[in-house]
């Protein structure tokens, strides 16, 4: 049984670290989150010690360090901001522990250096939550780009609608500085995943970036993508709205629809099983797509192209 911390207990995705450390028999030692909200934690370890406040979480931390191997904290989740990864990773490398942390692990390729320099140092390591990699659907894809063993390009369109509030630019995620801006925030999944599959970017340009809309062109070594994302209601298809649905995922690869909609329910806990077994990704499977999105958000608007540009582009004058 391993001893874990998590960091952000009250975030949108903490549940399925707490259900995956529970899922996996291990235990949740204390958990810390400025927010109170953190009911979640008696579904699954009401008995853990929890800190509002870093300074004590720390402390508290350290003590069961000092208490010996049986106490100390072997591994440290980490669900809080995107800017704030940085630190609480150097944090539990410093304390001793293992980490897996959400995406985007860091928001600059640099800090992917350093990390890597403390991991050296600490004898730890930094395990990345990269869980599109183990979608059934995607992994079936890759297996069979690879075994198709030839230089053609694939032509993808990657549309990604996820519907939020107001309350989004008034958090943490609507600011770019904190959050990376809407392609590192809510894209980098889709662009591990398609750098994982179709190879290294080539080229890259942006045709809208904006806080709550971005869309642009990645020429792939095997692949040639256009790629949507938004987080506006008014972005979905008619038959997402008649069917009530809030968030719309497509990837067509030469016109052909790659269905993913399902199957995301326990790949968290799948990711976890797998770093256990020593499988888990590293800063270094993460680099390219953080190195993508970095160039993203300072990147120049290019004029849209109707051989490049997403369909939606045109949808508005965007």
């Amino acid at each position: 049984m391993k001893r874990f911390a998590l960091i952000g207990a009250a975030g949108y995705i903490a549940p399925r670290h707490l259900k995956a450390i529970q899922k996996t028999g291990n235990q949740l030692v204390c958990a810390m989150d400025p927010s109170d909200s953190v009911g979640i934690l008696d579904r699954y370890f009401p008995e853990c010690d929890f800190f509002t406040e870093f300074e004590r979480f720390d402390r508290h931390a350290e003590k069961l360090r000092r208490l010996g191997k049986s106490k100390r904290i072997e591994w440290v989740s980490i669900c809080s901001p995107n800017h704030l990864h940085d630190a609480h990773i150097r944090f539990a490398l410093r304390l001793g522990a293992n980490v897996i942390c959400e995406k985007p692990v860091v928001l600059n390729p640099w800090n992917v250096d350093v990390l890597q320099d403390l991991e050296q140092e600490t004898g730890k390591e930094v395990n990345v939550v990269l869980q599109l990699r183990m979608h059934p659907a995607i992994l079936e894809l890759r297996t069979r780009i690879l075994k198709s063993g030839n230089a053609e390009k694939h032509d993808i369109e990657l549309t990604y609608i996820t519907s939020r509030g107001t309350w989004y630019d008034y958090s943490w995620k609507g600011e770019i500085r904190k959050s990376g801006g809407i392609a590192t925030n809510i894209g980098i999944h889709f662009f591990d995943m398609l750098i994982w599959i179709f190879g290294p970017v080539q080229h890259s340009e942006i045709h809208v970036m904006e806080n709550r809309r971005a869309s642009g062109f990645l020429e792939l070594e095997k692949a040639r993508v256009k790629w949507y994302l938004s987080l506006n209601r008014s972005d979905l298809p008619e038959t997402a709205v008649q069917a009530g649905q809030s968030t719309f995922r497509m990837i067509t690869i030469n016109n052909l629809p790659l269905e993913f909609s399902s199957g995301f329910t326990d790949l968290h806990t799948l990711l976890y099983k797998k770093t256990f077994d020593g499988n888990g990704f590293t800063l270094e499977d993460a680099r390219p797509s953080i190195e993508l999105v970095q160039k993203m958000r300072y990147a120049d608007r290019v004029q849209n192209d109707k051989n490049r540009a997403h369909p939606l582009v045109f949808r508005g004058n965007l």
